[in-house]
């Protein structure tokens, strides 16, 4: 996308914080701001109409929050990434807006190369964490968190037993291939196994998966 001005949907509840953005965006030659939105239902429409590259996503914003836009968004196939902006890095914020589909997640604390370089990044389908965000994820795949598999995760597991890779899986469920892998480690550790072939014959064993059409 070295050629091509990458195009920007802002999308956060407070007027001023949509401003700031956007004059920063709009002093760098390689972005355009299409849109700004104040809450996920309008997030949604504009995504629809003014189809940007990169969708930059608050998450706690009145009526519709960020989780439940980038969930529509990605049931609703639409293919701009989405990066997290926002001032909360715990658990109960990261993993689902990852889990949604979020492409990356970001702090608003962050300086400005840094969110440009992660803008870019987005745009090109790479996965972008703040420091602490990572951190988390990988204190959370080192000690996954003990109980049944989470919604997300069987259905990772549904698409890997039918045969479908990493890719295929991450298409279907309108995720990176990154985030793919990191339910899959998770889902290793839950089922205490370590490969794809082992995961889905514990999970038959375990009845999480329809006994119907076993693969083997």
């Amino acid at each position: 996308m070295t050629d091509t001005k990458i195009s920007l949907l802002i999308v956060d509840d407070h007027p001023v914080v949509r401003d700031g953005l956007s004059s920063m965006f709009a002093r760098d030659p390689g972005f355009t701001v299409l849109g700004e939105a104040s809450d996920g239902t309008e997030a949604i429409q504009l995504a629809a109409t003014l189809r940007p590259d990169v969708i930059l996503m608050d998450l706690r914003m009145p009526g519709m929050d960020g989780v439940a836009a980038i969930t529509e968004l990605a049931r609703r196939g639409v293919t701009a990434r989405v990066l997290v902006l926002t001032t909360y890095d715990t658990d109960s914020h990261v993993l689902p807006a990852i889990e949604a589909g979020a492409t990356g997640y970001l702090l608003k604390d962050a300086p400005r190369e840094d969110l440009l370089r992660a803008v870019r990044a987005a745009a090109k389908g790479e996965a972008v964490l703040a420091p602490s965000v990572a951190a988390r994820l990988m204190n959370r795949v080192r000690t996954p968190a003990p109980g049944p598999l989470s919604k997300r995760e069987l259905e990772v597991l549904r698409l890997v037993a039918a045969g479908n890779t990493n890719r295929e899986a991450a298409a279907g469920l309108f995720i990176t291939e990154a985030t793919v892998k990191t339910h899959l480690v998770n889902i290793y550790a839950k089922l205490a196994v370590t490969d794809r072939a082992a995961a889905v014959a514990e999970a038959y064993h375990r009845g999480l998966l329809s006994t119907g059409r076993p693969t083997g």
